[in-house]
């Protein structure tokens, strides 16, 4: 297993299966820029630590793309080094070369400016990325407005809709479904323990007040939630959602979520969970 960055351990569920399940890994190799908890489970024979560079240190610069389809530039800053860190992209095109050498001149790149190119060439919609060069260069892919003037991208220029079926999910008469919610937080890297929007601990268990109060639950009582994954400590918060439901903290309920329930075509996680709620005396 070659990762790089991210965690394991905190983003799939059922992390106890997750640390076994790494640990019957023969070799692991670990990139990142700080240490994370997957890199501690002990190996069934070895773990290698790289260290990688961080984007401000990328020689040539490399690209964000924000949440309004602006490719804007990060340039390279400069600073103390770290003499063996190295870029990612670097790493995996030595990888990719040794793994395929026929194909050593299609993964090996002199520079972050020749990546850009082969963007440009390879992804129509970021063409621009390549002329990308210093602080403040940017560009809006599919410009100021998507489907300006109503007129879509299909062969008629009309929108299509596709009416899909709920999913159905049975709940045990008493027990709750329960959804999984950000806080103050990058990821699963949680940035504070409560959430300046609701309130919310990250022990919290949202709750509406009608089930709440049929369960003679008060704000901030200490509670259970179990199921056959698992089991998560936590303390009632009065919240206004469903009836039914509960919204509880990612990746703190990560030990509810059953790894076996995946969507049938990408394979990802179902981060619902279907719990019992026990009050704690």
């Amino acid at each position: 297993l070659f990762s790089v960055g991210g965690n394991f351990l905190e983003v799939l569920p059922e992390p106890d299966y997750v640390d076994e399940a790494l640990g019957r890994i023969p070799l692991r190799v670990h990139m990142d820029i700080v240490v994370s908890t997957q890199m501690l489970t002990d190996p069934a024979d070895t773990v290698v630590l790289l260290p990688a560079t961080t984007r401000y240190e990328m020689v040539g610069g490399c690209t964000e793309t924000s949440t309004e389809r602006r490719v804007i530039f990060s340039p390279e800053i400069e600073g103390p080094r770290i003499e063996e860190a190295r870029p990612e992209w670097q790493v995996f095109g030595d990888i990719a070369a040794r793994v395929r050498p026929e194909l050593a001149g299609a993964v090996r790149f002199a520079g972050t400016p020749q990546i850009r190119d082969d963007i440009a060439r390879t992804v129509p919609t970021y063409e621009g990325i390549q002329h990308l060069v210093a602080e403040g260069d940017q560009f809006q892919y599919g410009g100021p407005h998507l489907c300006w003037q109503w007129v879509f991208p299909t062969p008629d220029g009309k929108a299509h809709f596709t009416a899909v079926d709920l999913p159905q999910r049975e709940v045990p008469d008493g027990w709750f479904v329960v959804a999984t919610r950000r806080g103050k937080q990058f990821n699963s890297m949680v940035h504070d323990k409560h959430d300046p929007f609701s309130g919310a601990g990250r022990e919290s268990v949202l709750i509406g007040e009608t089930d709440a109060a049929r369960l003679g639950l008060a704000d901030g009582d200490p509670v259970l939630l179990r199921n056959g994954v698992g089991e998560m400590a936590g303390r009632v918060f009065y919240a206004p959602i469903a009836a039914g439901t509960l919204q509880v903290h990612w990746p703190e309920a990560e030990v509810l979520i059953d790894r076996r329930r995946r969507s049938p075509e990408a394979r990802i996680p179902d981060y619902n969970a279907v719990v019992e709620l026990v009050p704690v005396s």
